[in-house]
């Protein structure tokens, strides 16, 4: 019943957490899953069903049957993402889906509206589909996973950005409609580093990971 926000930039391993997390979802409760199915709003093209299938071999599952329950749509401008939202509400109605994922929340809508002019309309609409997204999350239970984009701003507010001036894509209103956000920025070598920036039940900490064929992985355990 909350939405999580994973930002950074490019490389990252953004959308192998993505990839991950709809694998994840789908395993018993005693393995750490939520025993349910996914839905997956691709608005980048880069969801790969070769990936699913190595991440479910990792975790012992079957791949096909992997694949198979995850509903997957690939939105084409912000106005299709909200639409594609709008059809899934129906399936989430069977009480069969646990995780919904939006892999990138704000690539649409910055390609749709470019400039300071367009600026305001842009908020309301993501406004607009946030509210839905909130919505779906406490009617039907499942955690929402959204990725975002960086951009660069030295005068961000540290709440906001990192060390380095770069801050997620979507200003407040994004940010107050986040539970959680988590960035993810590049370490040491192949090493990743995922900070929580802001939760209502986590302190702020770091981990490690590194990505493989089998997707997000600890160092330790690769």
């Amino acid at each position: 019943m909350s939405l999580c926000e994973v930002y950074g930039e490019f490389r990252c391993g953004k959308t192998q957490l993505s990839h991950t997390m709809s694998v994840i979802a789908q395993l018993p409760k005693e393995m750490g899953g939520a025993d349910g199915k996914v839905a997956y709003i691709d608005t980048e093209g880069t969801f790969r069903p070769e990936r699913i299938a190595q991440i479910a071999e990792r975790f012992g599952v079957d791949p096909d049957q992997t694949l198979d329950n995850i509903i997957y749509a690939r939105a084409v401008n912000s106005e299709h993402q909200h639409e594609l939202l709008n059809r899934l509400s129906e399936s989430f109605a069977t009480n069969e889906y646990r995780l919904l994922i939006v892999d990138s929340i704000m690539a649409l809508f910055r390609v749709d509206y470019t400039g300071r002019g367009e600026l305001n309309e842009r908020q309301q609409k993501l406004n607009q589909f946030l509210t839905k997204l909130t919505q779906i999350a406490h009617e039907f239970n499942v955690v929402v996973l959204m990725t975002n984009q960086v951009q660069s701003d030295p005068g961000a507010s540290a709440m906001f950005a990192g060390a380095d001036g770069r801050k997620p894509v979507g200003g407040h209103i994004l940010a107050h409609a986040s539970s959680t956000r988590i960035l993810l920025r590049k370490g040491r070598g192949d090493e990743r580093v995922a900070k929580i920036q802001d939760s209502p039940d986590r302190p702020e900490g770091e981990a490690t990971y590194i990505i493989t064929n089998g997707g997000i992985n600890d160092p330790e355990k690769a």
